[in-house]
């Protein structure tokens, strides 16, 4: 699913119970809804680990953070380098480890 493209975000209400909860909009204009597991800053750039809320869709998606003056108009762009989700993905890991579960 790293074909999300980098949309500006459509963040909930101010909702404590939602404050970890975004939807953005991909490249054919669909709205997917995701739980935020992390932000995390990683090689001086800003990523954000979400978890789709579509059953379909298995493990996170990594995106960059590109962050705006306005955090509600950040901008969540895909990320081309494997290799770079891979490194981010395992800095998650090392950060929340025992807390999730993942192959």
């Amino acid at each position: 699913m790293s074909e999300i493209i980098n949309e500006n975000a459509n963040l909930p209400e101010e909702d404590e119970a939602n404050e970890n909860y975004i939807t953005l909009t991909d490249e054919n204009g669909e709205e997917v809804s995701f739980e935020v597991l992390d932000t995390l800053e990683y090689k001086e750039r800003w990523f954000a680990v979400l978890l789709p809320f579509d059953e379909e869709d298995e493990g996170v998606v990594i995106l960059e953070l590109i962050p705006s003056e306005d955090p509600e108009f950040d901008e969540f762009v895909a990320v081309e380098d494997e290799a770079l989700v891979m490194e981010v993905f395992e800095e998650f890991k090392k950060n929340y480890k025992g807390e999730y579960e993942f192959e």
